[in-house]
């Protein structure tokens, strides 16, 4: 199964360091506010899960989700978490170190279609 959403090494060593501040991780494709459209990491369960996230797959261990009308926009991309020096704007866990995950995109290639992993709607 092809993926829909990946991490950097960058980003997967700083998940490892805040799980380990902070236990388990959850993280949401921000629609906008604050920081734009940054990935936000939160303590898992920090975060409320409605009917209307689709669940995209796991990065480290890690939940990631995003508001089903923003997935009618990336839909067709497959998401790489990267991070970033600088401070955000946002309550997201890696702005006191100083970083910031930011999200990078790329189509899909037509092959890909088939092979790709399922989303899951909501919670549950």
């Amino acid at each position: 199964m092809i993926p829909r959403v990946v991490a950097s090494q960058a980003a997967m060593d700083v998940i490892e360091t805040l799980k380990a501040a902070h236990g388990p991780l959850m993280f949401h494709q921000s629609g906008g506010c604050c920081d734009g459209s940054a990935p936000m990491c939160y303590a898992a369960g920090e975060l409320l899960i409605g009917d209307q996230d689709v669940l995209l797959g796991q990065i480290q261990g890690c939940d990631f989700y995003m508001s089903a009308f923003q997935f009618e926009y990336w839909q067709h991309t497959q998401l790489e978490i990267d991070v970033t020096p600088g401070r955000g704007a946002s309550f997201s866990l890696e702005i006191p170190l100083g970083l910031r995950f930011v999200v990078k995109s790329r189509l899909f290639e037509e092959e890909e279609w088939e092979h790709l992993s399922p989303i899951r709607m909501g919670v549950g």
